[in-house]
């Protein structure tokens, strides 16, 4: 797949500071092409033209549950290292979130899209899910506080940007809208902003060992986002049982 798309320059982030010279944009000059690819990818565009195939979105949909399960343990973890109580009480919040937003959001689509609760627990965890969510757990475990904040960023920041790109779009089709206002709302990009503020200060601080390790859980992250909706796309499966 080609990371060349015409259009604007989607590689400008629309959401959080944005200063020039801060360690968020850094980062997101480092993943620039790796979002253009989301953005180009024929599951993204398929939401808002109505062309993906709604089996692949319900294997999206069952997929991000497991995920979101292991995410919010990677969150807490990031928050029991946090270095102030206010940083420990907002990681630990947007843990619980998981469950109280996300988790709702997906209770309204699994009847949409012929799911069950009970079928999405008994689907096997795709090879992309569990790699991804194996990397965000270790990382957040055996790595620093700068490490783990680097490594959960994608997740949040990648969804706000892909969400405020979809919203100014729309969908054809209801579910797939849904999904987006969920992620292109000003509310979850207020989540986002407050964690890119941390983001910010706490790069400065890292020694340059401690950034190059850092920048690469973050480019890391950022690409298993980009296998995350290709698996999807793709309907992935273990290639032997």
């Amino acid at each position: 797949m080609t990371t060349n798309i015409s259009g604007p320059n989607l590689s400008s982030p629309r959401i959080g500071p944005a200063r020039p010279g801060s360690w968020s944009t850094g980062l997101w000059h480092e993943i620039g092409p790796t979002f253009d690819a989301i953005v180009a990818h024929p599951f993204i565009e398929g939401l808002t033209d109505g062309s993906l195939d709604p089996a692949a979105f319900a294997h999206y949909v069952a997929q991000d549950v497991h995920y979101l399960r292991a995410y919010a343990r990677a969150l807490s973890v990031v928050a029991a290292k946090a270095p102030t109580l206010a940083e420990t009480a907002m990681f630990a919040r947007h843990a619980a979130e998981v469950f109280d937003v996300e988790l709702a959001l997906h209770a309204d689509l699994l009847p949409a899209l012929g799911l069950s609760a009970a079928a999405v627990d008994a689907a096997p965890v795709s090879p992309t899910t569990q790699a991804y969510t194996s990397y965000l757990v270790a990382t957040a475990y055996a790595g620093s506080f700068a490490d783990g904040l680097a490594a959960v960023l994608p997740c949040y920041w990648i969804y706000a940007e892909i969400g405020a790109l979809l919203l100014d779009r729309g969908s054809t089709d209801p579910r797939y809208q849904s999904w987006i206002d969920s992620y292109g709302g000003d509310e979850f990009a207020a989540t986002v902003a407050e964690v890119l503020r941390l983001a910010d200060a706490t790069g400065p601080t890292l020694t340059p060992e401690q950034d190059t390790v850092a920048r690469a859980h973050f480019v890391t992250t950022a690409r298993y986002e980009w296998m995350f909706f290709d698996a999807a796309h793709r309907r992935e499966e273990w290639p032997v049982r």
